[in-house]
C-alpha cells in the first residue's frame, strides 16, 4: 500500500544519511564536528579551543580546553574531563563536539566576526535573484524596538 511505500522510502533515507555520516571524508567531518557558538552559529572544533559542556553526564559550569580532536571517531577530548580505568590509569572521556559550547576559540576571528563571515558567505553563495528572498539571521538582530542614533 501507499503507507508501506512511504515507510520504506523514509527508512532508505535514514540509512543513506547514516551511511554518508559514517563514511564522510575528513574535510566534511570537520564541519560535522561543530560546536554551537551562539544560538544560530556553529564553529568547527579545534585543539586549544575553550569549551563548556552543556549536555550529557559531564554538563555544568565546568570549562576546559580541547586537548585532542579525533575526526575518525567524531570525538573531542577536554582537559579536565577524565576517568580512571580499572588498572588505575586516567584517560580522557570521548565527547561529541555538539555536546559542548565554544567559549573562546583558537581562530583569529572573534565570535562576532565569525558570525559576519557566515552571513557574508550566505550572501555570496546566493545568486542575485535569491538575495532578495534570503532571510538573514533574525537572532543576530538586537532584541527590542529599534532606536535611531543621532
Amino acid at each position: 500500500s501507499r503507507d508501506e511505500v512511504q515507510q520504506e522510502r523514509h527508512q532508505l533515507q535514514a540509512e543513506e544519511s547514516r551511511q554518508r555520516y559514517f563514511n564522510a571524508p575528513s574535510h566534511i567531518r570537520r564541519k560535522l564536528m561543530s560546536a554551537p557558538l551562539t544560538m544560530s552559529a556553529l564553529c568547527p572544533s579545534a585543539k586549544d579551543d575553550e569549551v563548556q559542556l552543556v549536555r550529557g553526564h559531564h554538563k555544568g559550569t565546568q570549562t576546559g580546553k580541547v586537548v585532542a580532536v579525533y575526526r575518525s571517531k567524531y570525538v573531542i577530548h577536554v582537559e579536565r574531563i577524565q576517568r580512571e580505568k580499572a588498572n588505575g590509569a586516567t584517560v580522557y572521556v570521548n565527547l561529541h563536539p555538539s555536546k559542548s559550547r565554544s567559549l573562546h576559540f583558537k581562530g583569529p576571528l572573534t565570535p562576532m566576526e565569525f558570525r559576519l563571515t557566515v552571513v557574508i558567505t550566505k550572501l555570496l553563495k546566493a545568486g542575485p535573484q535569491d538575495r532578495r528572498g534570503l532571510c538573514l539571521d533574525r537572532k543576530a538582530a538586537p532584541a527590542g524596538p529599534r532606536r535611531r542614533e543621532g
